[in-house]
Order: C-alpha cells, then sequence, then structure tokens
C-alpha cells in the first residue's frame, strides 16, 4: 500500500470513529419537520324555538363571533382556532409550520420567541414560517385578529 493510500485509510477510520463517537454521546443531526396546521372557524347555529339566544357577552377580541337571531329566528356561534392548536416538536430540530388559511380573511400568527414579529396568512394561502427549535419549553402561537381565542402551543421536548 502507498503512504496516500495508508493516509486515505486512516482518514476514512478515524472519521468513522468520529462519527461513531458522536451517534454513542447522542449528537445528530437536526432533523428537519414541516408541520401542517389550518386557521379555521367551526360554526354551529340554532333556532331560538329550539334554544333561546344566549344573553351574555364574549370576551373582547375577535376570536368568538356571536350572531343575533335573523329573521327566521336562526342565530350562530363561531370561534377561530388552529388546527392542530398544539404542535410537539423536539429541541434542535428545524421547523416548518405550513398554515393554511381557511376561514378569515387574515391572520397575523406571532410564535412566541421563535418567530416575534407578525406573518400574514391569508385565506386561500399558505404562510410558511421556519425556525429551529433551539429552547426547550412551552410557547405560545396566536392570531393578532382573532384573540384570545385563537392560540396555539408550541411544545419544544429538551434533548
Amino acid at each position: 500500500m502507498t503512504y496516500k493510500g495508508s493516509i486515505a485509510v486512516l482518514s476514512g477510520i478515524a472519521v468513522a470513529g468520529i462519527l461513531l463517537v458522536g451517534l454513542a454521546l447522542g449528537v445528530q443531526a437536526a432533523e428537519e419537520r414541516v408541520i401542517h396546521m389550518a386557521a379555521i372557524e367551526p360554526k354551529g347555529g340554532v333556532t331560538v324555538d329550539k334554544e333561546p339566544f344566549p344573553a351574555d357577552a364574549f370576551p373582547k377580541g375577535g376570536g368568538y363571533v356571536k350572531k343575533t337571531p335573523d329573521q327566521n329566528g336562526r342565530w350562530e356561534v363561531s370561534v377561530y382556532q388552529f388546527s392542530p392548536a398544539t404542535v410537539v416538536v423536539k429541541q434542535g430540530e428545524r421547523v416548518t409550520l405550513e398554515i393554511v388559511g381557511i376561514n378569515g380573511a387574515k391572520h397575523s400568527v406571532h410564535v412566541e420567541k421563535f418567530h416575534p414579529k407578525h406573518f400574514l396568512v391569508k385565506r386561500g394561502d399558505i404562510g410558511r414560517l421556519q425556525f429551529t427549535a433551539d429552547t426547550p419549553g412551552i410557547f405560545r402561537i396566536h392570531c393578532e385578529e382573532h384573540q384570545p381565542a385563537m392560540e396555539g402551543t408550541l411544545v419544544v421536548l429538551p434533548r
């Protein structure tokens, strides 16, 4: 075997050894995750002859909507929310949140710690946000227009 061949073999063995030691110590390449979410508005309705219109007011903000009875006595209630409302990732993962706008003309979405500014999700479009989940903990995901109801939770599990 030539000198260069010996160096190549030894280099290969050294790289393999480093990789094995890294794996044994739990050091792994960051995983990439794409998480699909939807901005939705579940609704329910009934006529006043079956259920009376509730008099209590909802909290302020656009997250809850209650429509008074129409000419036929039908009233509706709806709430804006994320689906799923809870997202769980591992510390160190590279995460892409893809949020499709189903209901509501727009959603200014903020992910605590990982995206301090709001990014826009419009009905019929997909808003994408990429970040590395480098800090374990529980973080709020919320929509500015539809508070207080449209909130989600990002859970970053420690390594």
